[in-house]
């Protein structure tokens, strides 16, 4: 079969086309604010989308060579693109050459990926590959413990790293809980959200109301989103796929809801302020503490500094992530963990096995929704403040694509999808409008070379050994 030319052209001809309709609004022209006598004008920047429109043309070409088995043509295109975003950067609209380069970047990946994810393929299959791979990903789990350990004590801990930190952490925690629905007991949960915030207004609650402290509080508010998952659990037991979907969604606005109306439990949309922080043995992080409090620096004779009580929030939320992670490795160990991931390859097969399902996604929502609550009750904390607002469905949204884009049943894979996907948008805040081109160009990137999640190969948590390995059944 030929190669087609002249369709690759037109294909890519027609995708330029629509890349220029639709960036013409948002890159070709901008308001600037040029006084209070003249009012708004129009900054034109043609330049900019011209170099944007003949990149997409280009990498458009590149791809569709790719698929015609031209990996070469397609490497050169890159090199080409790498050499002429590099040498465009001093000009003034240098920035975007950036993404000429890293235009370049992709379709020389695309050129030669297919034949090194063959080889790596052919490599993973033999025993010493798969031993290398498993090595490979444990201590790469190790060396991101011992990074997240030494973070504050780097030189790049500041306020905005570490508050950046803590944010990803809590996103961790949410995506390993509801790793353990869907990842590996298969049930597609679209309302985790919800004990988020009940975690969240359980700890606001009894603090403001009741004068309990964080630490006592962090294992009651568990328990009580372990409870709602447990009342989600029961009406969704026969159901499956969409239908558990549409369900868990609705639940989890029914609660968001009831946040917003239930105003004299709740304080409704004003939400509920002045939420006692985390102690360290009684003493609180503040520079003016409350009547019969003493501070942290009181107590270890240091001066005051307000990034302290960010990096002990940091250690909190790291403690609670490692907590969720090593509680989850092990039940997937025990028969519970293997009842899930039977559940989640075939719920027929798993009931003729004589597995109850009804005990499995029980304890699977249950323990899900703990985690959900314990992160929820740590966003209170060190928010000071919440309201309804903090719990809409985006951010359902936002942690199952952690869980996907991470690679379902991977932990490693959680951790990386929360770093990108939270990470990545903050850390490019300050590229203004081309903030979320680069967060759209990591999303292409992941859908071309890993569709599957960023760890899709995972292996089974319980082996049989093979016959004659003098192992048992």
């Amino acid at each position: 079969m030929g190669v087609r030319f002249p369709s690759m052209l037109k294909d890519a001809a027609l995708t330029a086309f629509v890349a220029a309709a639709l960036g013409i609004f948002i890159v070709g022209f901008r308001t600037v604010d040029v006084g209070s006598r003249t009012g708004l004008s129009f900054d034109y920047q043609f330049a900019d989308l011209a170099v944007a429109i003949v990149t997409i043309f280009v990498g458009r070409l590149g791809l569709s060579l790719t698929a015609a088995g031209l990996r070469w043509p397609v490497v050169a295109l890159g090199v080409a693109m790498i050499g002429v975003g590099a040498s465009q950067l001093k000009l003034p609209s240098g920035f975007l050459h950036w993404f000429v380069a890293l235009g370049g970047v992709m379709l020389v990946i695309r050129g030669i990926w297919p034949w090194a994810r063959g080889t790596m393929t052919a490599a993973a299959g033999t025993p010493t590959g798969l031993a290398l791979g498993q090595a490979g990903t444990k201590w790469f789990g190790w060396l991101l413990l011992v990074a997240a350990v030494l973070l504050p004590f780097t030189p790049a801990a500041d306020q905005k790293t570490m508050d950046l930190a803590v944010l990803i952490l809590t996103y961790v925690m949410l995506g390993w809980g509801l790793n353990i629905v869907v990842g590996l007991a298969g049930l597609l949960d679209l309302g985790y959200v919800a004990f988020y915030a009940v975690g969240a207004y359980s700890y606001a609650l009894l603090s403001t109301q009741h004068g309990l402290g964080f630490w006592t509080v962090l294992p009651l508010a568990g328990m009580m989103a372990a409870l709602f998952g447990i009342v989600l659990g029961f009406p969704v037991l026969r159901l499956r796929g969409d239908y558990l979907a549409i369900v868990t969604l609705g639940f989890g606005e029914i609660i968001r809801l009831v946040l917003l109306n239930w105003v004299d439990f709740t304080n409704g949309p004003a939400g509920i302020g002045s939420i006692p922080g985390p102690t360290l043995f009684g003493a609180v992080f503040s520079e003016t503490p409350p009547a019969g409090k003493q501070t942290v620096s009181e107590m270890l004779g240091i001066t005051f500094d307000g990034n302290h009580r960010l990096i002990f929030l940091y250690y909190i939320i790291l403690m609670l992530a490692l907590i969720t992670n090593l509680f989850t490795q092990r039940m997937r160990r025990l028969p519970v963990g293997r009842a899930w991931e039977a559940l989640r390859e075939d719920e027929t097969a798993c009931r003729a096995l004589g597995i109850n399902p009804t005990n499995t996604k029980l304890t699977a929502f249950a323990i899900g929704a703990m985690f959900a609550g314990f992160a929820g009750s740590f966003f209170a904390a060190k928010q000071r403040f919440i309201s309804p607002e903090s719990f809409a469905f985006i951010e359902s949204a936002i942690i199952l694509a952690i869980v996907v884009l991470g690679g379902m049943g991977s932990q490693i894979g959680v951790v990386l999808a929360a770093v990108l996907l939270i990470g990545l948008p903050e850390w490019f805040r300050d590229l203004g409008n081309y903030r979320m081109l680069a967060f759209g160009l990591a999303m292409v990137l992941i859908m071309v070379f890993r569709p599957r999640g960023l760890i899709a190969d995972r292996q089974p948590s319980v082996r049989l050994h093979p016959a004659g390995s003098g192992g048992g059944p």
